[in-house]
């Protein structure tokens, strides 16, 4: 019998345009990811975060000085007129309700679809998520006038029997934003608890290095604070298996959150009669919106934060890459609505829906029309060209073009709906006051005094995700570094 030949081993090589970039660059060791992102809480803040700390806080007290003001003095302040008797208060509402969709969307959409790339991106996420929300929800209180009586939309028993409207879209807004905000803060919280014990250990472990008493005083409360929150989290199997079915279930319950609140929202406007808004578009149109502003905030802070605090190996130009390609998409599905509107206005035969579209574009507030059309339609499209989705400093300047778009479709939606109605007589200009451009200002400040206050106190990207996805975790990653193997792992 003849000996069977031995084939001699091929070895394959993935080409070049095929093996996807790491997570993690530069094939850092598991503690090196947990030093780079604890260091951040544990180190003292650089200069800059206090002065920007003061700057965002006294920014934001002029906020909270102007709605005093406008307590006493009434909703007269604004620049509200007949017909124009919505104004800033609901552009700035719908707006940051917007910014607020991407955190849940990286973390629970994702999460389900089992993207790897959100790891690194999904903690600051979900925090501007409920900071954007706690901004939102200023403006609804504010504008119902008498902010005293705001409790009358709770569905609870009273003397004068006066009751919720429940067939109003406002009060389906109360219900669909407070439920929104609890699962967001909820599952952000839920994420946060592995890394407050890693945060709490590490505190444990360097408490011989404290050398004054005040430093060890306030090593001690730390460990207290970060061991209250962390709720006992030893790492055990047990709370693994605990942590991932409730991380799930939130997960499943946040999913279907993401396309009703702002669909909610929508309904403001699509259903009532005026034109311009009477329109059932508005729910898909809102939600891809709502995704679009929310990644270019998300844009806005993390470009920033990654050069500052020198994490751009963990969150990479990969990451920003991604987000321009659901940017670049959402960007092209709210750039369809705008010609969708026209079309449907013009195939329906309402002389004065097709009148209202053609004054948003030619009207009074052409320019404000034009500035959104250029913000969301036109800008996004560069991100065709890999080097301008790949590029740190022109991303971040197109995601502010996108913010500012975002909230000139908010207001070209309010204002130029209603500043003309069905009687010529009544026409006015909406111009905002001083209160209403300062107070809005003053949101940005609540808005990164409480963004900033998370940085330096809470691990900003999630310590235990970003390591599961280094090839270090995989057990069967070959031995010499992440190259070998990245093409087929993530």
């Amino acid at each position: 019998m003849s000996e069977p030949t031995v084939q001699p081993k091929v070895e394959t090589h993935t080409p070049k345009e095929l093996v996807r970039e790491p997570l993690v660059l530069n094939n850092r060791p598991l503690g090196w990811i947990t030093e780079q992102v604890a260091g951040i809480v544990e180190g003292k803040m650089p200069r800059w975060w206090n002065v920007s700390f003061v700057i965002s806080f006294l920014v934001m007290v002029m906020c909270f000085t102007y709605i005093g003001y406008l307590l006493m003095t009434g909703v007269g302040v604004w620049g509200l007129n007949h017909p124009v008797a919505w104004g800033w208060a609901i552009v700035n509402f719908v707006f940051w309700i917007g910014i607020g969709h991407a955190g849940t969307l990286i973390s629970a959409i994702l999460f389900l679809l089992r993207q790897k790339w959100r790891t690194s991106i999904n903690r600051t996420a979900e925090a501007m998520t409920i900071f954007a929300v706690i901004c939102a929800g200023i403006f609804p209180g504010i504008h119902v006038g008498r902010i005293w009586l705001a409790w009358w939309l709770l569905p609870i028993p009273n003397a004068n029997a006066i009751w919720p409207q429940f067939k109003s879209p406002l009060l389906w807004d109360v219900f669909a934003v407070s439920t929104y905000f609890t699962v967001s803060l909820l599952f952000w919280y839920m994420g946060l608890i592995p890394d407050l014990a890693t945060i709490r250990d590490r505190l444990r472990k360097n408490a011989d290095k404290c050398t004054t008493g005040c430093e060890k005083l306030i090593n001690k409360v730390k460990q207290y604070l970060y061991g209250i929150f962390s709720m006992g989290w030893i790492g055990g199997n047990r709370h693994w298996r605990n942590y991932e079915k409730a991380y799930l279930l939130l997960a499943g319950l946040s999913t279907p959150l993401v396309l009703s609140v702002h669909s909610i929202v929508s309904f403001d406007f699509a259903v009532s009669q005026v034109p311009g808004w009477h329109t059932t578009i508005f729910p898909p149109y809102f939600v891809a919106g709502a995704i679009f502003s929310g990644f270019g905030m998300v844009l806005t802070l993390m470009i920033p934060m990654r050069t500052l605090f020198k994490l751009e190996e963990i969150i990479t130009v990969r990451h920003l890459e991604l987000m321009c390609k659901v940017i670049m998409a959402t960007g092209s599905i709210v750039g369809y609505a705008y010609g969708m509107e026209f079309f449907i206005a013009w195939y329906g035969g309402n002389p004065y829906e097709l009148y209202a579209f053609k004054n948003r574009a030619f009207g009074p507030y052409w320019w404000s029309y034009w500035i959104m059309i250029s913000c969301n339609v036109i800008s996004p499209q560069l991100f065709w060209f890999k080097w301008c989705r790949t590029t740190p400093w022109f991303i971040f300047v197109v995601s502010i073009f996108v913010n500012i778009g975002m909230w000139f479709e908010r207001f070209v939606i309010v204002v130029t709906s209603l500043h003309r109605d069905y009687l010529p007589s009544s026409w006015g200009y909406y111009s905002p006051t001083q209160v209403d451009i300062l107070t809005f200002v003053g949101t940005f400040g609540l808005f990164m005094t409480l963004f900033l206050l998370f940085v330096r106190y809470l691990p900003a990207i999630c310590i235990f995700e970003v390591k599961g996805v280094t090839p270090q975790a995989d057990p069967h990653a070959k031995e010499g570094g992440a190259d070998k193997v990245e093409g087929g792992t993530h």
